[in-house]
């Protein structure tokens, strides 16, 4: 028989699981998947909506079960993202490609964080959460930072909240530029400035197949995959040469000259270490789909449980700055993403 704490712990997991679930089949209703929300994003929405209303209502014994989710599970959810990419994929591209995602990943980081922490006076987390979601992969960019920085869990959905707005205009926006002929911009070269500057890989996928071209289509994932590899020495270096340093506003009773403890993340290397066996093709593509099911279900329940973490009184405290500095990141990845992708064709 299992221990009452015991028992509280499976039924957090099962409680985020089944609005999981929910999140799963709102995602496949033809209005939302013409939008390409993936279940993450849905998850995290009801997530939100739970904290707001139905929250009080819920054991507190279940707590344990749901950070379960937000932590654990969300680990292993990014180790098996990596099963989404080959290193075939990336010398197929070339290495331009590579030079072009760097530029993006790099400037959108540090430049991100510059502007929110040091010009904009925000909070430093949530100005790092918010560049990380811009630089690579939106939400599972995000997710990987909150593990290695330690955020707050509400810091993290504010975060994802600008991918879902950003990510979504992108998807629009591209393929009408494309089809007005505003785009000067071969089809190879279209991919590849739909996949360096998109948000989320389901807005990739999204305005890719949206120009009605298969080069733009297939380029577009696969540039946007090699984004996601930049995730892991980015999370290196948030957690060896930044976590550390980082000071939040709602920190200040703390010593100016106190360092939190490094979190080795770990997760990073499962990522690069599952990229690599994918790279040996020994799975086939069933297998493959089916992981990257579990996988995004993984991660929709990491979302979920930290949206049943965020209040609105949560959004008010962090204020328009993070959508304002997002903006600004968004405008970059448009103009400084085409002028890249220009100069590449040129």
């Amino acid at each position: 028989m299992l221990s009452e704490n015991k028992r509280n712990f499976f039924f957090g997991i099962l409680f985020i699981a089944l609005i999981t679930e929910i999140a799963f089949f709102i995602a496949e209703i033809p209005a939302v998947k013409a939008l390409s929300l993936s279940p993450l994003i849905v998850g995290l929405l009801l997530g939100i909506i739970y904290a707001n209303t139905l929250r009080k209502f819920t054991p507190t014994s279940w707590a344990p079960g749901v950070a379960f989710c937000s932590k654990k599970i969300l680990r292993l959810g990014i180790i098996l993202y990596g099963f989404r990419l080959t290193f075939g994929q990336i010398i197929d591209v070339g290495i331009p490609a590579l030079m072009v995602d760097a530029i993006i990943v790099s400037v959108t980081l540090v430049g991100g964080y510059f502007i929110g922490a040091k010009c904009m006076k925000m909070d430093k987390e949530t100005a790092l959460l918010t560049s990380c979601g811009s630089a690579i992969c939106g939400a599972a960019a995000v997710l990987g930072a909150e593990a290695a920085i330690k955020s707050k869990p509400y810091k993290t959905a504010v975060a994802v909240s600008t991918v879902v707005l950003f990510g979504t205009l992108a998807m629009f926006l591209y393929p009408i530029l494309y089809r007005n002929g505003i785009l000067h911009l071969s089809p190879e070269n279209t991919g590849l400035y739909i996949g360096s500057t998109i948000h989320e890989v389901a807005h990739a996928v999204g305005a890719g197949n949206a120009t009605g071209d298969a080069v733009i289509a297939a380029n577009a994932i696969v540039v946007k995959m090699i984004r996601v590899m930049f995730l892991v020495p980015v999370l290196l270096v948030l957690a060896f040469f930044v976590a550390g340093r980082l000071k939040s506003d709602d920190e200040k009773g703390d010593s100016a000259n106190t360092k939190r403890k490094i979190a080795v993340p770990w997760f990073a290397f499962g990522f690069l270490a599952v990229v690599i066996f994918n790279s040996f093709g020994l799975f086939g593509t069933g297998l493959l789909k089916g992981i990257e099911t579990v996988d995004t279900f993984f991660l929709s329940m990491a979302m979920t449980a930290l949206g049943t973490e965020t209040s609105l009184d949560k959004f008010k405290q962090a204020g328009p700055k993070p959508f304002i500095l997002a903006t600004i990141l968004f405008v970059w990845l448009v103009f400084g993403g085409y002028g890249l992708a220009y100069a590449l064709g040129a």
